[in-house]
């Protein structure tokens, strides 16, 4: 199969670190490296509309950004197979066209014009978890690698394609994957100090299903070293204090009892705002390549 990964720039700086983090990801899966500038056709519109030349100005900024994109890829991973495609149109509509098919779809945190204090933009929020294949989200080149991958597992069966992702990443790198299964107790449990047992006992079974789980996987790649941390706690901040020294983070789009209206569940839209690395949010329907 000859698999692809889409990345989309506009030349922001996240973006160039997305381009950076999808060309080691093309690299180390052999894949084809697609890198896709949209533009939006009402962008010369008012207050510019007069302004003679605009909409070739807009043209040819684009066409410099995927070229400079392009170049990046090439010298931070020589002989990767590389095309550009200058699309015009709304950005997430194109961008969900272009992740057809493609093995993983790649973006920066925010865009040219996001506001400082947002982490994550509209862009990658209109995104991930609306397409078939994972969405990365990348905030900023890494300095070092940690040689470390942590994955988010709920136990559910959509937890089984979330660690295929995973475990594939980890595999490639030749990292170390640290599982993360965050139980948390029902509200009432600090109003309950007479269930502490119950609470203790419950969460020891939640954990034994987890394990249960997860066991295949660990014989099915016994190649990758695994790390297992169950902790009592809400999934995003376990989640975020392990990214401090991860490489990556990979999430479902939603977890257990997520509703399927519910297209970005609160733990993958916590993690996308929180990580201090590049999250990989993988949705259900994602089928891993053989």
């Amino acid at each position: 199969m000859n698999r692809q990964i889409i990345a989309a720039t506009d030349g922001s700086p996240s973006a160039t670190a997305a381009v950076e983090w999808a060309a080691g990801d093309a690299a180390r899966k052999g894949a084809h490296l697609k890198i896709v500038c949209v533009r939006e056709p009402w962008a010369s519109d008012l207050p510019f509309r007069a302004v003679p030349g605009m909409e070739n100005a807009l043209r040819e900024h684009c066409d410099e950004v995927l070229a400079a994109a392009a170049n990046l890829a090439r010298e931070r991973v020589p002989r990767i197979e590389v095309s550009t495609v200058h699309a015009v149109g709304a950005v997430t509509e194109r961008l969900k066209s272009e992740a057809e098919g493609a093995d993983t779809l790649v973006l920066g945190s925010r865009g040219m014009g996001g506001f400082a204090g947002l982490v994550l933009g509209s862009v990658g929020l209109g995104i991930a978890g609306q397409v078939a294949c994972p969405v990365v989200v990348v905030r900023e080149a890494a300095d070092t690698a940690h040689g470390e991958i942590v994955v988010g597992f709920d136990g559910s069966a959509h937890g089984d394609v979330v660690l295929g992702y995973a475990f594939e990443q980890a595999r490639l790198r030749g990292a170390l994957l640290r599982v993360v299964h965050a139980w948390q107790a029902p509200m009432f449990a600090s109003y309950a100090a007479g269930y502490t047992d119950l609470l203790n006992e419950t969460f020891e079974s939640e954990a034994h299903k987890a394990r249960q789980r997860l066991a295949p996987w660990c014989d099915k790649h016994p190649d990758v070293q695994v790390r297992e941390s169950t902790l009592c706690d809400h999934p995003v901040p376990a989640l975020t204090e392990a990214s401090r020294a991860a490489d990556l983070v990979v999430v479902g789009s939603h977890g257990l009892g997520g509703l399927r209206a519910t297209v970005l569940g609160s733990v993958s839209h916590g993690v996308l705002h929180r990580a201090h690395c590049p999250v990989a949010v993988v949705p259900s329907q994602h089928v891993p390549p053989a």
